[in-house]
């Protein structure tokens, strides 16, 4: 299937539309928020029957997490070419989410059944379960803790080790939550959350719940008249490459992974 799940599907299709459009006035009125488009630098191909739902960048190396049930894995993917190196599938009841490097533990979200798997980086092996309430979005480490999305407008803390919940982050954009925080990248104090339904990503002062950048990644859609047409074909996956600062973006079945830097539209 290519649907998360009846609720999670039941709304109309301007809902994209809305969100974008709150999102860009919040923005424009507020004041100290930076407005950012990426610039694209290099482009590799992508596996188009990928459903992204996290991706991470280390070492060189890509580690992705796709979803839907029955066809949900755990990949390596080449970063010079864009081909899968290897993949581990999940179980069929699994439907697969966020996707974080915490130490050398892959540890990935999955939607509705409240666990998180953890492997280890290097032989992919399952090492450990942890289990948890309510849905699984985005993940990711900022070094010392993970912060996890469940989309809704906050974040939630969970411990690198247990996972145990141990705070939530109301995320305000001009003052207003924003809703819908999906796939995340933890970088220098800040999370990015790419908002589902949405071309926009935000970054959120992990400190406050501040948001202080909106980037605005429209330009960034495959031109593919049936994808464009697919609802499940939308922007979900962030990585950050700390060796040059600069980003990896890709959406669910995208046949691309672009290498961006952020530009301020104001410059």
């Amino acid at each position: 299937m290519t649907r998360r799940g009846p609720t999670r599907w039941r709304r109309p299709a301007a809902w994209a539309a809305l969100i974008a459009l709150a999102l860009a006035a919040s923005a424009c009125s507020a004041q100290g928020i930076e407005r950012l488009v990426p610039e694209v630098v290099r482009t590799l191909p992508h596996d188009r029957d990928a459903f992204t739902q996290g991706l991470l960048f280390v070492d060189g190396r890509f580690y992705e997490s796709t979803g839907r049930y029955g066809l949900s894995d755990l990949r390596e993917v080449d970063a010079q070419t864009g081909a899968v190196v290897r993949r581990r599938p999940l179980e069929d009841r699994f439907f697969a989410e966020g996707l974080a490097l915490a130490g050398e533990r892959l540890i990935q979200l999955t939607y509705r059944e409240g666990t998180a798997l953890v492997y280890d980086r290097e032989t992919f092996e399952e090492i450990d379960r942890f289990r948890y309430e309510g849905e699984g979005w985005g993940l990711c480490f900022d070094g010392t803790g993970l912060w996890m999305s469940d989309g809704s407008s906050s974040l939630q803390r969970r411990d690198a080790a247990t996972f145990a919940l141990t705070d939530r982050l109301d995320v305000r954009l001009d003052g207003r939550p924003v809703p819908r925080l999906n796939e995340l990248e933890c970088v220098d104090g800040h999370v990015y959350a790419n908002v589902w339904l949405a071309t926009e990503i935000v970054r959120i002062d992990a400190a406050s719940g501040r948001v202080d950048a909106v980037i605005d990644a429209a330009a960034l859609l495959p031109d593919d008249p049936a994808l464009r047409a697919n609802r499940d074909a939308v922007l979900n996956g962030i990585a950050h490459d700390p060796e040059t600062g600069r980003w990896w973006l890709t959406g669910k079945l995208w046949p691309a992974l672009y290498e961006v830097r952020w530009v301020d539209t104001e410059r």
